[in-house]
């Protein structure tokens, strides 16, 4: 019992870490993206740099709908993988894999921004001290308590790029609402 406790916990744990992610770049992509635009187009082709700068040219507040909406969707592969865990057939853990690969995905993103840019981006402090160790720890166990398998999490990586669509929504009704 204690393990499958482990399993459904670090489950309820993705919209928490999710939200301490979140919370570094709310805090921070407004400001960074105002001092560091010039030095994004230093580096970047152009035509990237534009859309880069366009897709993150938000204030706190329109970035913090953005985040509210994705949260929610994240909250509901939650519930999804919980009832999964708890009642199988009722829940679906595929959306809840794919959702976390992408958060682990992300992780990287921002690393490789940082390394690119040679600064601390916003997002780069909490992927490496939580997404990272939340995500290994995560598949982890759902891999030694058999919800999943490395089948599992194969079959889930292609549905990764449907996620794309939600990010954009979300920047673009922030973008509407405030």
């Amino acid at each position: 019992m204690d393990e499958w406790l482990n399993v459904q916990t670090l489950i309820w744990l993705l919209p928490i870490m999710f939200v301490l992610h979140d919370f570094e770049e709310i805090i921070m992509v407004e400001k960074w993206v105002g001092k560091n635009s010039a030095k994004i187009y230093e580096i970047v082709p152009t035509k990237i740099a534009d859309r880069i700068i366009k897709q993150f040219s938000m204030t706190t507040a329109q970035f913090s709908v953005a985040v509210l909406i994705i949260f929610l969707f994240v909250s509901g592969s939650t519930i999804l993988a919980n009832q999964h865990v708890v009642q199988g057939n009722l829940g679906n853990i595929h959306m809840f894999i794919v959702v976390t690969l992408v958060f682990f995905l992300h992780a990287f993103t921002h690393i490789g921004q940082s390394i690119l840019l040679r600064s601390i981006t916003p997002g780069v402090i909490t992927s490496i001290i939580v997404i990272l160790p939340y995500s290994f720890f995560l598949y982890q166990s759902l891999l030694a308590n058999d919800v999943i398998t490395w089948s599992t999490i194969l079959v889930c990586l292609p549905f990764c790029i449907f996620i794309i669509p939600v990010l954009l929504v979300a920047h673009w009704i922030g973008k509407k609402v405030v």
